[in-house]
């Protein structure tokens, strides 16, 4: 076996390890930048869309949009629609969502502690970047 055929070898499996592992599904789900917030947000209830934009007001439509779309895919949370003039939209989350909200509070806590010695770690050493 060749060298880059061992690599590919190594890699595939790699792949494949990933592929079955729930931690890395978990961390792409919730490490993007917007999911943790909008579930923190609808933690004390349902919102209506122009709620939650208002309590993120760094999101853009789109991005707010997309992360929506992503936990209700993900089954963190529901949209329902209610006919009106205009439309009603509200989010909430599901027990499934509720339920990954002390981890996203022991991740706060985390960060909360220990983010000075990551930032004076990351100053201590530049060019490792």
């Amino acid at each position: 076996m060749t060298a880059q055929e061992r690599r590919d070898a190594e890699k595939a499996e790699h792949e494949a390890f990933l592929a079955a592992c729930p931690t890395f599904h978990l961390l792409a789900m919730i490490g993007d930048k917007w999911t943790a917030l909008v579930l923190a947000e609808l933690a004390s209830g349902p919102r209506r869309h122009s709620e939650l934009r208002a309590g993120l007001p760094s999101a853009s439509q789109k991005m707010l949009t997309h992360t929506l779309r992503g936990a209700e895919h993900d089954g963190l949370l529901t949209r329902t629609v209610t006919a009106s003039v205009p439309a009603r939209v509200d989010y909430e989350l599901t027990p499934l969502g509720a339920s990954l909200l002390p981890v996203l509070a022991t991740l706060k806590t985390w960060a909360e502690d220990h983010m000075d010695e990551v930032l004076s770690a990351r100053a201590a050493a530049p060019h490792l970047r």
